[in-house]
Order: C-alpha cells, then structure tokens, then sequence
C-alpha cells in the first residue's frame, strides 16, 4: 500500500473526528512518510511499518474519546469511551463490556434502592389516603427510617459513582496502553 492509499483509510477511520483533528492526523503521517522517506525507504515499507490504519484509527478514536470523557464528565462521553476501546478487539469485548455492565448494575440498583427508600414516605400517604383504616404507626415510623436510610445511600451512591466512573476511567486507558503494546 502507498501513502496515498494508507493515508486515505486512515483518514475513513478517522469520520467520527473533527476536520481540524483529522487534518493534524493526516499532517502528522504526511510528515512521518516524508521523513522515513529521507532515509531512502519505500512508501511500502513506511505503510507496513506503522501498521493497519483502519487498528492506528481505532487506537486514536479510542485515546480521543477517553481524554474527552476525562476533560469533560458526560454519560455520553463516558459510553463514547467505553465503546471505542471495546471497538479496539474482540479481547476488549470480554475484558471491558463484562466489568463495565456489572459495575453499571451495581450503581442502578444503588440508586434505585435509594430513590425507592426515599419515596417511601410518599407511598405510605397514598395508602393511608386510599384506606385510612390501615393507618399504623409502626407503619409510618417505618417509612421515616427508611427515608434517612434512602437518604444515606443516596448520598453514598454519589461518592460511589463518582468512584466507580474515575476508576473504570483508568481501567479503560491501562487497556488502550496494553493493547498498544505500551505495557513492557
């Protein structure tokens, strides 16, 4: 493959990136062409030398959307991230989706668990209203402890999934840096 060619998948990996990014990309292979080039290499030897430009596209998509979920703390970006270094091997397919639904499970039924403990009070007026003969006030003493209980875990969950979201954070750049090859 020669540069021309190299450089244009590259560059159709790259689709999802700005323009601006894509073109310093491109600028920086150009570069990297032309000065193995100097060393009287081939455009062939260059393009196998650095690899499959649709992996290298893979590798840059994921490294961007995780310095963007890092800058800028959104679900979106955080899913982006996720599904890139997922998008980088059926390895990460296992190794990534697996811990990432079990900790997202863990922090839903967290925040539901509380949510639900917190409504509690809500829902002991309704019975109350719709049969006021089951007024008891065990019932109602209960639902005030299940409240401050909700609240706690509310609370809890914040930390946890500010927690949670930071440490799967690093977890999905060790593994871009593993299957780059970066860890020796």
């Amino acid at each position: 493959m020669n540069k021309d060619q190299f450089l244009k998948k590259l560059d159709q990996s790259l689709n999802r990136l700005s323009d601006d990014e894509r073109k310093d990309i491109l600028a920086d292979f150009q570069e990297h062409f032309d000065l193995a080039k100097e060393d009287d290499k081939t455009e062939e030897e260059i393009a196998q030398s650095l690899g499959a430009p649709s992996q290298i596209g893979k590798e840059l998509l994921a490294t961007h959307y995780l310095e963007k979920a890092e800058t800028t703390s959104s679900t979106g970006n955080f899913l982006r991230a996720v599904w890139a270094v997922i998008g980088l091997g059926f390895f990460n397919l296992v190794i990534v989706l697996g811990p990432f639904i079990a900790l997202v499970s863990l922090i839903v039924a967290g925040w539901i668990t509380g949510g639900a403990f917190v409504i509690s009070p809500f829902l002991f007026l309704i019975n109350v209203v719709l049969y006021p003969s089951s007024f008891l006030y065990f019932d109602l003493f209960f639902t005030i402890t299940l409240t401050g209980i909700g609240l706690f875990i509310v609370i809890g969950m914040v930390y946890a999934t500010n927690i949670v979201t930071k440490g799967f954070m690093r977890y999905l750049n060790f593994n871009v840096r593993v299957v780059k090859g970066g860890m020796k």
